[in-house]
């Protein structure tokens, strides 16, 4: 497939990438051209994402988001297998905790913190260092709903996603005018990290939004794509939201 799709000639890096949303990320970033390189923690689940998606245009680096010698290998393998290294996409989270506020673990804060947040800021600070600072791009970071909204029982993830859109302007107006830096704020895709929020009761689910489904990855890697398109040139420090028209439901009833 990717063999015929011509090569834009720019190169992205996309964090947690072997499934889920990174990895529609990924898709969509590749068959539009560019090539990609993807990160995440499984070996395994790597090498199989990039056999999927083409081992012409996708390399592999795995490791942990947070672990800083990490961070500066990805970029490290991006330069030196393309060159360059143009877009951004900081995808990788977690989310191990579920539960009120003020019961919430402070370390576990403290992980989710450093996983979310931090490691997308090492990540930018990298590709800048090494590409952006002189050569412009984009940096895309996934947040979520949950980070402008009061989000019930993922209290600790709202709060690192709200972190996500403030570190977002911070290096939007940090690194203008070359790199543009925006945000993308899915409510519930269908994936493996946020299945326990819709397994077993899907339809009951996707009955709440307006456009009577879920998301996709692939809704969210079509938003990636666009806010690193020369079509969003004039697009910087946004928070995009792409939930099915959920919040329409949040007025007064």
């Amino acid at each position: 497939m990717t063999a015929e799709v011509p090569d834009s000639g720019k190169v992205a890096l996309v964090t947690g990438a072997s499934r889920g949303i990174g990895y529609g990320v990924a898709e969509a970033l590749v068959a539009r051209g560019d090539r990609v390189c993807i990160t995440g923690r499984g070996e395994d689940a790597l090498k199989e994402a990039v056999e999927k998606l083409g081992a012409d245009r996708v390399i592999a680096v795995p490791g942990k988001a947070h672990d800083e010698a990490h961070q500066a290998a990805a970029v490290e393998r991006t330069m030196e297998a393309f060159g360059r290294v143009d877009f951004l996409v900081n995808n990788a989270g977690t989310n191990p905790v579920f539960g009120p506020m003020a019961e919430l673990d402070l370390n576990v804060a403290r992980k989710v913190y450093e996983t979310n947040v931090i490691s997308a800021l090492g990540f930018a600070q990298q590709t800048w260092k090494a590409w952006q600072k002189e050569n412009g791009g984009a940096i895309v970071n996934i947040a979520s709903v949950a980070g402008i909204s009061p989000s019930p029982f993922i209290g600790a993830y709202g709060m690192s996603k709200a972190a996500m859109v403030n570190l977002t302007l911070q290096l939007a107006h940090e690194f203008a005018p070359g790199v543009r830096v925006n945000a993308i704020a899915p409510a519930v895709v269908k994936t493996k990290f946020a299945e326990a929020l819709y397994e077993g009761r899907e339809a009951e689910a996707a009955a709440a939004y307006p456009l009577a489904r879920l998301g996709v990855p692939a809704d969210i890697g079509g938003a990636a794509a666009f806010l690193t398109s020369d079509q969003s040139d004039w697009i910087t420090g946004q928070t995009l939201v792409v939930d099915g028209g959920i919040f329409l439901n949040a007025g007064v009833h």
